[in-house]
């Protein structure tokens, strides 16, 4: 990245719009407006920050468009830059004409995530903060939303910095008394150190076993639909998201491959998995999608076995439910029967009684009957605590870090224990504080920066 260079973008998505927005950032970026940008403000003389000045983007005498300029001067802006949003028609051949012509006179195309990087180099967000910004834009849900928005006006950050706070106070004892070593002096309190840990450890824990929920608010939790052909599998797809996503048929086998689509129910994003019925078959196509079903066995976190309320006795239910179990991982996976088509019902059936001892839901998902059961069963089974006092975290790298510090730490509070000399302990400090200052981007390298930044769209 050249952090002297003045970029822009196109903010908003591309396609045709009412209006779209051009982002300018860099030493230059009102300079360079000013070379295409005619104000219709008869007082005006000199741009001013947070601003909105109406005019002509003109490439000579040639007028692109009538477009609100929105000027924002360093440091206050979101790069910590002099920065130019320039609000034109949504236009794709307008947009286009915007950023040739800023090109011409000096600006270069940004890259992937390159104005939040430029806020995170210039102070304005640490590290975990601009992933946030990341994680902001794609949420879709509120649970996805709330999480994003506390990581980005800096909960996860603040406790972060405290943390690390404690462990430079204590690693620069600890280097002092190495300064002092031929003098045998001790600085820091051995004590006090392993008090420190054990509280160091039990907040690193909690944010560590908190990943698992944060990872459910933010992707979702995968749901596998599964059954015999002609259950009513897709049935009940279509009936949960109030559309016909999947194809409904009466010939056994139409689903041969998975179909999935996303319901968000109270705030939690539940990611529905459709797919092929499992029965022995000689179709090779109709084999593979069933191969996949098994796969999709281990990738949900709950399933929906659908039976036939007909067809389907307790004996078969539980042998299911068994062979499902030879096929997954985690064998206390949750797995909920829904017993279907109840709307065919004349009289009860002889099993009936049998499947009261079980947990089913009966339903019926043609006339979508008790289809709001199977919605708030999920969330019964979801532990959402969202308290809004308890910091979650949601990334990968943040539980890699916070799971590296704590193993840093257990060596610390080991060494200790069995006396090691103080230089040893010390690099098992430093360690801590590398993680620690990875997650913040206190400590960081060019190749983080890459790999974080590469997942922002352009304009960001």
């Amino acid at each position: 990245m050249f952090i002297n260079d003045t970029i822009c973008a196109q903010a908003t998505a591309n396609g045709t719009a009412a209006i779209s927005i051009i982002r300018l950032s860099g030493e230059n970026a009102i300079e360079i407006c000013k070379k295409i940008f005619v104000s219709k403000n008869t007082n005006f003389y000199d741009f001013k920050s947070h601003r909105i000045y109406f005019g002509n983007i003109q490439n000579g005498k040639n007028i692109i468009d009538e477009v609100l300029v929105s000027i924002f001067k360093a440091p206050n802006s979101y790069t910590g830059e002099n920065s130019v949003e320039i609000s034109c028609h949504g236009s794709a051949y307008i947009c286009s004409k915007i950023l040739e012509l800023l090109i011409d006179n000096g600006a270069r195309i940004a890259k992937h995530g390159e104005f939040t990087m430029r806020a995170f180099l210039n102070g304005k967000l640490d590290l975990s903060q601009a992933e946030a910004v990341a994680d902001l834009i794609s949420s879709n849900s509120k649970a996805s939303h709330s999480l994003a928005l506390s990581q980005m006006r800096g909960g996860f950050s603040n406790i972060i910095k405290d943390l690390r706070k404690e462990l430079v106070n204590f690693a620069s004892l600890i280097e002092l008394e190495l300064d002092f070593s031929e003098e045998d002096v001790e600085f820091a309190d051995r004590k006090a150190l392993t008090n420190l840990l054990d509280n160091l450890k039990y907040e690193i824990t909690n944010l560590i076993n908190s990943f698992a929920m944060g990872n459910v608010l933010k992707h979702g939790i995968p749901v596998a639909i599964i059954g015999k052909p002609n259950v009513g599998k897709s049935t009940l797809l279509n009936s949960l998201l109030n559309e016909e996503k999947a194809i409904v048929s009466e010939i056994p086998g139409t689903t041969r491959d998975s179909i999935e689509d996303i319901l968000n129910i109270n705030g939690i994003t539940f990611r529905f998995i459709d797919t092929a019925g499992l029965r022995k078959s000689d179709d090779i196509i109709e084999n593979i999608g069933i191969e996949r079903t098994y796969q999709k066995l281990n990738q949900a976190d709950i399933i929906l076995y659908v039976v036939d309320i007909f067809e389907t006795s307790v004996d078969e239910i539980l042998a299911s439910v068994e062979d499902f179990k030879q096929h997954i991982e985690n064998k206390d996976k949750r797995i909920i029967i829904i017993a279907n088509k109840t709307d065919l019902l004349m009289k009860t059936p002889q099993h009936f009684s049998d499947l009261l001892s079980l947990e089913v839901i009966f339903i019926s998902a043609k006339r979508k009957e008790n289809i709001n059961l199977i919605a708030e069963t999920l969330l019964k089974y979801v532990s959402t605590d969202t308290n809004p006092d308890k910091t979650i975290i949601s990334n990968l790298r943040h539980y890699e870090a916070l799971s590296k510090t704590l193993d840093s730490i257990n060596q610390i509070e080991t060494g200790l224990i069995n006396g090691i000399p103080g230089d040893l302990i010390a690099i098992d400090l430093k360690k801590a504080l590398l993680h620690l200052g990875e997650i913040t981007g206190e400590v960081t390298n060019d190749e983080i920066l890459t790999n974080i930044f590469a997942n922002f769209c352009i304009g960001k």
